[in-house]
């Protein structure tokens, strides 16, 4: 009896798996591929599904935003190459959802009919489903290295603003050495230096009145919008 290859989950701050696949835009080999630009793996259930037709018309029609961030989309799903192609065109001459019509989806599909990719990812979930893959995302820096996972089940579609604003906080955390609290957006103050290492920072910045410090172990700054999109657009 053939031995089936076990992989361990990819975890935040590994380098990302590395793969050469079949796509609707060319073989590609992940993340040499991407190397300098960040990327947006992301894996769906099925071809020809609505909860998926959603989020791929969603993901195209929000692609040259993600690009002028310098971030790639390649997704993915257990279906095989034709099927792929033959949906896209269905999505692009048929479907009209949310004022969004006529969408044509650029980023490349991978073929991963052999359930490959999808187990080197952790993409299968048997609780769900032991021959589709969930809804992941996984956030890959310029490095090659997995820096944001995100779940979601078979039956809930992602937030595409969230996913925006993700890659958005990742790259402006880079920029200037600081942590987001929660529900951060451009223009919103930020926790510095980074969590649980205040105690340096709080005294230099609060002599210059650059700093507003709740305790000792919770300070932060204002950071502008403006600064922060220049920094992080195209970069």
């Amino acid at each position: 009896m053939e031995s089936k290859e076990v992989f361990a989950m990819p975890r935040i701050g590994d380098a990302a798996p590395e793969f050469k696949a079949v796509t609707t835009q060319g073989n590609i080999h992940f993340p040499n591929d991407y190397k300098g630009s960040w990327v947006i793996l992301f894996s769906h259930p099925a071809d020809f599904t609505p909860v998926c037709t959603s989020e791929f018309m969603t993901f195209a029609t929000m692609e040259k935003q993600f690009e002028e961030a310098n971030c790639k989309l390649v997704g993915l799903s257990v279906d095989g190459l034709y099927s792929h192609i033959a949906w896209l065109r269905t999505i692009k001459e048929k479907i009209e959802y949310k004022g969004m019509k006529d969408v044509e989806v650029k980023f490349p599909l991978i073929e991963d009919i052999t359930m490959e990719v999808a187990n080197k990812y952790g993409m299968l979930m048997p609780g769900e489903s032991n021959t589709k893959a969930v809804r992941a995302v996984f956030f890959v820096d310029p490095k090659g290295i997995i820096r944001t996972i995100i779940y979601y089940p078979l039956s809930l579609g992602r937030n595409f603003d969230e996913l925006y604003r993700v890659l958005i906080a990742l790259k402006a955390a880079d920029e200037f050495g600081v942590a987001m609290p929660a529900d951060w957006r451009p223009g919103d103050d930020v926790i510095v230096p980074t969590a649980g290492s205040c105690g340096t920072a709080k005294e230099r910045m609060e002599s210059k009145g650059e700093m507003t410090c709740y305790d000792w172990f919770f300070c932060t700054k204002k950071l502008d919008k403006d600064e922060v999109m220049k920094k992080v657009l195209k970069k």
